[in-house]
């Protein structure tokens, strides 16, 4: 019985990969399959770094600002002319996947950054315009605030002016609300805070007050420009301010670190010199083990008609704090004292962490690269490459930092960084990008023995799109349709005749995953938003929200545990251009997100959620209840979204089809088999029994 069964399969297997085979095989059938392929072309084909075109966007001038204007979960882009005063909004269409023209209106005054952000906590994205003051020592404020219904009021809210130094957005008294911090313009030493008292009930108020903040310690000159930043480096998950100050002795930089201490104000955690001929700062997971490394050029010197830099290095101080267990039973406690952090508990501060930017032999800590290390020069061009460190077509000129991006998700970011090549009085600036690679022997960052933390490779095959631009003046990253990869947005001085913003499409394909994370504000009870009239609803979307941080492990293919560590939005002055989104690779796995540990700035007992097992190539929101609601996790809101792709549809229909062919299958084996059983029945009722004769 057993092998009549085993024998029969075998023939009907064996008819039917013969079957297959000569239909894939055959001419006639192949020449059809062409003709009515059911899937779509796809928009970009090729394993490389494609160009996009200008997608819509047409502006002379630049984008100013990346934010969720309208709520729809898509990036859009606020630009301004050469005029520096005459804004345009381009919202996305995810329908034809382009940029479209929206709102244009002008500024009564020369503009030098914008900063979008929800300053009435009602849900939609507002903007804060910081333009030329009355005086030279001031800068002018200004928040146009968006109305219910769409749209923008055009009577902006007047807010003091502030110093020079343009602020930044933080939230200082932990509601959830937009407050700023900078300097005053007669008090350049004494730092001051705008603290948001918005009341819908009271649309015509002010909705910034004048208050000095609680720090407990020596204040500093900030400087201008200045890269300060909100964002976690302590190790708790609660944004830390990171801020650049004057030496008004020597003339070099140094900065300040201020731990947050919720209620308690901010108090004065380390002061550290900066190397001379620094430039921007920037800041990032580099290593990835958990922890916010500091990352910044330095020159020698700089055109101030060029914005070029001469002996350009790019250095790193990794942040020195409590590494991640080996385990999650591994004890983290020895003699009293922490000694790392368990995969469950991440959000543990480590008072004891450190910058060291001692440039000596045995400090691990602290790196320099030469830029040529990283960026050697072109076949055709045998002179080495300068960094452009300023954009000097906008007045007053925009400090260029490099850009973090992880473009290639193995969970290392890369770098973005646009470099000058050719003559001097008219030089060719392209950008690059510079992946993030273990160290060996060669690899610039790492010692001549192979030794070091990470090190560093420029891109070469599939990045010619980005060889072809010889005119750029700035770069960013940005996800494009939100399709889950880091694209590349270029400003252009457009002596090129392409015009003033070239977008460049990620389309490398990585074996890896994703995760897009956003934390919002709190407005609306974390539930839908209600326009005033009550005409409709809305959700919250349309928040920038600076100071959220993100701590995740994760499990490789081969077990090995890693954790990592993200900032939402630090640094927003002089035109930064970071998008209000998170986003992070997560490298090779076959797992969930162990844990997601997602910190707010809410002045509570816990101001941080754990999401475990997270998916992959998803994006998730979360949403922290304001002061006022109940505290705990469940009173938090998270929202994951899973981005359809355009095979699923076609996905399912062949498991369908599939399940039925299988089916017909069985059911043909089972009537043979049935067949079978009948007949062998029947020869047994015809067997005569011998024995029994």
């Amino acid at each position: 019985m057993w092998q009549s069964w085993q024998r029969r399969p075998r023939k009907i297997g064996l008819r039917v990969g013969t079957l297959l085979l000569g239909l894939l095989w055959s001419p006639t059938f192949i020449q059809p399959t062409r003709s009515i392929w059911p899937f779509p072309p796809k928009r970009y084909s090729g394993n490389a770094l494609l160009e996009a075109g200008r997608m819509g966007v047409d502006v002379d001038g630049r984008v100013v600002a990346f934010g969720d204007f309208n709520g729809d979960q898509f990036l859009d882009l606020l630009t301004i002319a050469p005029d520096q005063q005459t804004f345009t909004f381009y919202l996305w269409d995810h329908e034809e996947y382009t940029f479209s023209k929206s709102t244009v209106f002008k500024h009564p005054r020369r503009v030098y950054n914008v900063v979008p952000g929800d300053f009435t906590q009602d849900g939609r994205l507002d903007f804060l315009v910081m333009s030329q003051g009355a005086a030279s020592s001031q800068i002018s404020l200004d928040v146009y605030v968006a109305l219910p219904d769409g749209g923008f009021d055009m009577q902006p809210h007047t807010v003091s002016a502030s110093g020079p130094p343009q602020p930044i957005p933080v939230d200082i008294t932990g509601d959830l609300k937009i407050d700023l911090f900078g300097v005053q313009p007669l008090a350049l030493s004494q730092f001051q805070v705008w603290k948001n008292v918005w009341n819908i009930s009271q649309p015509t108020a002010a909705m910034f007050e004048i208050t000095e903040p609680m720090f407990d310690g020596a204040q500093c000159t900030l400087s201008n420009p200045h890269s300060n930043a909100a964002i976690d480096l302590n190790g708790d998950c609660l944004a830390d301010l990171f801020l650049v100050c004057d030496d008004g002795k020597s003339g070099d930089k140094y900065f300040q670190i201020w731990v947050n201490n919720k209620a308690s104000g901010y108090s004065f955690a380390q002061r550290g010199r900066l190397p001379r001929g620094v430039q921007s700062i920037t800041f990032g997971d580099i290593n990835r083990d958990g922890t916010i490394d500091i990352l910044f050029t330095t020159c020698d010197s700089v055109s101030q008609s060029t914005g070029i830099g001469t002996n350009c290095m790019i250095n790193i101080a990794y942040n020195r704090q409590l590494p991640l267990c080996a385990s999650a039973t591994a004890p983290s406690v020895r003699n009293g004292k922490r000694i790392c952090r368990p995969p469950t508990d991440l959000c543990t501060p480590d008072p004891d962490f450190r910058f060291n930017l001692h440039d000596g032999d045995g400090n691990e800590d602290f790196v320099k690269i030469p830029i040529t290390s990283i960026f050697p020069p072109p076949k055709e061009s045998p002179r080495p490459l300068s960094l452009l460190v300023l954009d000097t077509t906008h007045n007053p000129p925009l400090p260029l930092p490099i850009k973090l991006g992880d473009v290639n998700q193995d969970g290392f970011p890369d770098l973005l960084a646009i470099l000058a090549s050719g003559s001097s009085a008219h030089p060719d600036k392209t950008p690059y990008i510079a992946y993030s690679i273990p160290c060996a022997r060669g690899a610039a960052g790492c010692d001549e023995n192979g030794r070091g933390k990470r090190g560093f490779k420029m891109l070469k095959r599939g990045g010619d799109v980005l060889g072809t631009i010889k005119d750029a003046r700035g770069a960013a990253f940005i996800d494009l349709d939100e399709d889950g990869t880091l694209d590349i947005m270029v400003q252009r001085t457009g002596e090129q005749g392409h015009g003033n913003v070239l977008f460049v499409q990620n389309n490398f394909y990585f074996d890896a995953f994703f995760l897009k994370a956003i934390v919002l504000n709190g407005a609306c009870g974390s539930s839908l938003c209600t326009s005033p009239n009550g005409s409709h609803k809305y959700h919250p979307f349309g928040v920038s929200y600076s100071g959220a941080s993100y701590k995740y492990t994760v499990l490789d293919t081969s077990g090995r545990r890693s954790a990592a560590q993200v900032g939402q939005l630090p640094q927003t002055s002089y035109q930064t251009l970071l998008t209000p989104y998170s986003y992070f690779g997560l490298g090779r796995t076959n797992n969930y997100i162990e844990n997601l540990f997602v910190g707010s700035t809410k002045h509570t007992g816990e101001h941080y959620i754990n999401m475990e097992g997270v998916i992959p190539n998803s994006k998730v929101v979360i949403i922290p209840p304001i002061n006022g609601h109940d505290e705990g996790e469940a009173s938090w809101k998270r929202e994951l979204y899973l981005r359809p792709g355009e095979w699923i549809p076609w996905v399912t229909v062949v498991v369908v089809v599939s399940m039925a062919v299988l089916g017909i299958i069985v059911f043909v084996l089972h009537l043979n088999e049935k067949r079978e059983d009948e007949l062998e029945r029947r020869r047994t009722s015809h067997h005569i029994n011998f024995d029994a004769l």
